[in-house]
């Protein structure tokens, strides 16, 4: 990297690479089931019916979560339209943001060095965990963000930034418990106490700034909660018991029980390729060599977090976006430490591995055939993969670059570059497989199926009505993933899209639905005690895991 461009410049150029990457082909796939699908279509619905405080999912109320993410993505999808592209906007942009925050902190805790700053910058936004948020429409993505910009904020004002930066954190920690409530406080905490353990700094004196910051963070993030329960004061109990509490505790509440060890094997895997320098280096390094500052972000910002995310039944990878940072920063820290001689050797290693990956995606064709793997692959896609081992192979050659580091670092970027770019069409090639329904919503709007009535049995599909743009109506026999929150609806309305079948006081709807010549869509095959239905359906289609019964409409 030439001297005469600051670190600044290089982290814009970065963030203008990564960014290109990550939008590139970013609505080539449809929304995914379940979690990315529920967001988007609760972000359209309440895009369509202007009702910003009361969340719905195909028609009914759904609390789960507070509202921000879901106006974020209402946000996106009126600035890029009703599509996947829409949906994911503002999640990409959340991520790059997170890139700009985590060189924030870097400045803070390398001491104003930009190059080390940069270098965290571009660890964290190359990590394979991160780049999956961002092409999910989530929580977690805006979460991080959020947590980032509360964390740096309150670092900030503490190395006597001023009281702007203090707002910042009050702000930024308000609108994550928007985002998912008081679990948005965990990263920002962890980063104050940090700074203070063990380390011999005055106590800051509490002033009325601190009081006004409070007020901030319950005005921004307690609001849309008090407004719901003074509505309906059964919320109180739903909120703290149901979201707080069971999902914390419970193992089987939403069905995301995993074993403690869980995290252990994950995060590894989510921080490729920089976690294996890390730990080396971690094992290597005495520990009454490193300074407390950095003991302290490995303790507070990686190793307490990762315990309290284990402790609780619910998990999910994403949920432990908050400990990467730290990943991050630790390991240019540690990595910072060596000799060019060994950073070389790590460079060398760290060629052979991904030179070694790149081969054996140019090789995914072939592979899914021998091992029979349920996949669909162009014989284009390995063009990506080879590109890259190309590009790979040109950097090592003609870049005369004397440092390691630098080489170091685009060696990651070339590979990250390249998954972001093999992975979306392996995606659009295997959208059913993967939980995406939009080759089904295709296949109907080619047939002007789309405009009638689409009847769902048995399963919960907000990818659907995304793709179409309308509700279909669920028929529900035996799944519990239906089962919704309908007694905070005022009225039975909700009874018009959500049908049980076991009712028989909903017979006579149910068979005036099917008069109507709907469109039904089953996965697999209708059960035998529901032949009944057949004589209604006399065609049908199958496209992957599903069943398209129809035959009436024109």
């Amino acid at each position: 990297m030439p001297a005469s461009l600051s670190s600044r410049t290089w982290l814009w150029l970065f963030v203008l690479v990564l960014g290109a990457g990550l939008l590139l082909g970013l609505g080539s796939w449809g929304v995914v089931e379940s979690s990315e699908a529920r967001y988007a279509e609760i972000g359209r619905e309440m895009l369509v019916s202007h009702d910003w405080l009361h969340p719905r999912l195909l028609g009914i109320q759904h609390f789960h979560k507070p509202p921000l993410t879901y106006w974020l993505t209402a946000a996106g999808l009126a600035l890029a339209g009703p599509t996947a592209t829409g949906a994911r906007l503002l999640s990409v942009l959340a991520v790059l943001a997170q890139v700009v925050l985590v060189y924030g902190l870097g400045r803070l805790l390398f001491s104003g060095n930009g190059r080390h700053a940069l270098a965290a910058a571009v660890v964290y936004g190359t990590l394979p965990v991160v780049l999956i948020s961002a092409l999910n429409v989530t929580t977690d993505a805006y979460l991080m963000t959020l947590e980032l910009a509360a964390a740096y904020g309150v670092l900030r004002y503490l190395h006597g930034g001023g009281w702007r930066w203090f707002y910042l954190f009050w702000v930024g920690l308000g609108l994550a418990f928007l985002t998912k409530g008081p679990v948005g406080a965990v990263l920002p905490l962890m980063v104050a106490v940090s700074f203070y353990f063990r380390q011999s700094r005055p106590r800051l004196p509490f002033t009325w700034h601190h009081a006004l910051g409070l007020g901030l963070l319950l005005l921004i993030g307690v609001s849309w909660y008090i407004y719901l329960v003074v509505e309906n004061r059964e919320l109180m109990r739903y909120f703290l018991w149901n979201q707080t509490a069971e999902r914390f505790a419970n193992a089987g509440a939403f069905k995301r029980a995993k074993p403690w060890w869980f995290y252990l094997v994950l995060v590894p895997v989510g921080s490729l390729p920089w976690v294996v320098a890390l730990l080396v280096q971690l094992v290597r390094t005495r520990w009454a060599e490193v300074p407390r500052q950095w003991r302290n972000v490995l303790i507070f910002w990686v190793v307490v977090p990762l315990g309290f995310f284990s402790l609780a039944q619910s998990k999910l990878l994403l949920y432990l976006l908050p400990i990467f940072p730290g990943i991050a920063l630790l390991t240019v820290y540690y990595l910072g430490r060596l000799t060019d001689a060994a950073l070389y050797r790590w460079y060398v290693a760290m060629s052979s591995v991904l030179g070694l990956l790149l081969a054996g995606l140019c090789m995914l064709p072939a592979l899914s055939v021998a091992l029979a793997l349920p996949v669909e692959i162009s014989p284009l896609t390995p063009l990506w993969p080879a590109a890259g081992t190309v590009a790979l192979v040109l950097q090592q050659v003609l870049w005369d670059e004397v440092r390691v580091a630098p080489r170091l670092l685009v060696l990651t970027v070339i590979f990250a570059l390249t998954l972001l770019i093999t992975a979306k069409p392996l995606l659009r090639q295997n959208q059913l497989a993967s939980g995406g329904t939009r080759p089904v919503a295709e296949w109907l709007r080619a047939r002007h199926l789309d405009q009638g009535l689409v009847l769902v049995y048995d399963e919960m599909l907000p990818s659907l009505a995304f793709e179409l743009h309308k509700l279909p109506i669920t028929l529900r026999h035996d799944n519990d993933d239906l089962k919704r929150e309908t007694q905070f609806e005022r009225t039975n309305d909700w009874q018009k899209v959500l049908v049980d079948m076991n009712d028989p006081a909903q017979d006579a709807y149910l068979k005036s639905l099917l008069a109507q010549h709907p469109v039904l869509l089953v996965r697999g095959e209708l059960e035998d005690y529901r032949a009944w239905m057949l004589p209604y359906f006399p065609q049908q289609e199958h496209l992957g895991p599903w069943t398209i019964y129809y035959g009436g409409w024109k």
